[in-house]
């Protein structure tokens, strides 16, 4: 295969993922809170949660298993005492409390919504590296964080989905909100570890996912028997399966190997471009899916929002250089 065609289908398989990322908040949707009125959910927002890593943890380690046998070191298991640290902390912020907030602010919220609002994210990211990496904050990154608000403001307070009552989107908005916050925080702990590990032994980006998926669905594990105890036990239905294995093997893991393969052979910036088509297709299949509505205000704030997002970006790399 040459060059060009190696090419074509890396840009294939991100946009492959940015479909699968897209979906996955209608799929979320369905999960938290049934297909309608007539089809409520089983299962409650932990236990789903807690399913979705076990098949996400089943996946990797069966990976692990089968690249020793190929001879490749995939350690499935973080090597010392100081990464196990990191990696918990990385575990509970970027499994643990996401996915409970992942969960439950989808049982309150149009899919369409919160797609739209989690690209926020990135300027998250950018700024709580202030204090966890030591990167100066300027003037530019704090309008890009304005536009970034304002964005999801408007996505909040003129979504066209009125058919869900104002109180119950904010409530679920919010927590959107704080779930990019959290991702955020995780992604400047894998950041740190993985420049420590540099200076070290060497850690690669893969491990640590393996490494904090497993010890976030340990974390998880809590909140799923509260939800259990007591309760007769649920029955999933054929549609919730079904949706649980789609968000654990192809929104989990094979998306994350698919855009870290968008990465190392297109860069960093060509492949978190295709990021920005994630609300587009969160929009698309909640309307396919569940009905929802579409209207200006998305659009609105979805520019916003990535308007926000680039001047963060491009004022970051700035100061990086200088």
């Amino acid at each position: 295969m040459s060059k060009s065609d190696g090419d074509l289908v890396t840009h294939f398989l991100l946009l492959l993922v940015v479909i699968i990322w897209g979906s996955s908040w209608a799929v979320g949707r369905i999960l938290s809170s049934g297909l309608d009125s007539e089809r409520p959910a089983t299962l409650d927002p932990a236990t789903v949660a807690w399913l979705r890593y076990a098949v996400v943890v089943l996946m990797f380690f069966a990976w692990c298993a089968y690249k020793s046998l190929t001879g490749d070191r995939v350690r499935a298991l973080p090597p010392d005492r100081n990464t196990w640290r990191s990696v918990l902390w990385i575990g509970f912020f970027g499994v643990m409390i996401y996915q409970l907030l992942f969960m439950h602010g989808m049982k309150w919220t149009a899919a369409g919504d919160a797609s739209l609002i989690i690209p926020i994210n990135p300027v998250f990211t950018v700024l709580l590296a202030a204090p966890m990496l030591g990167q100066p904050i300027s003037r530019k990154m704090a309008l890009g964080l304005f536009l970034g608000i304002a964005g999801v403001a408007a996505v909040v307070g003129w979504s066209p989905n009125v058919d869900i009552p104002f109180e119950h989107r904010l409530l679920g908005d919010a927590m959107v909100v704080f779930a990019a916050l959290s991702w955020a925080t995780t992604t400047n702990l894998t950041k740190r570890i993985l420049q420590r590990r540099r200076d070290e032994a060497g850690a690669s980006a893969l491990e640590i996912v393996i490494w904090y998926s497993f010890a976030g669905w340990v974390m998880l594990t809590p909140w799923m028997l509260y939800e259990l105890w007591g309760a007769p036990l649920p029955v999933p239905t054929t549609v919730e399966w079904a949706s649980i294995l789609y968000l654990g093997s192809f929104s989990t893991v094979l998306a994350y190997v698919w855009f870290a393969m968008g990465i190392d052979r297109l860069g960093p910036t060509a492949a978190a471009s295709y990021v920005f088509l994630v609300p587009v297709f969160g929009i698309l299949t909640g309307w396919a899916l569940l009905d929802e509505s579409i209207g200006v205000s998305m659009l609105v704030g979805f520019v916003l929002i990535v308007v926000g997002v680039r001047v963060v970006q491009r004022e970051s790399a700035r100061l990086r250089t200088d």
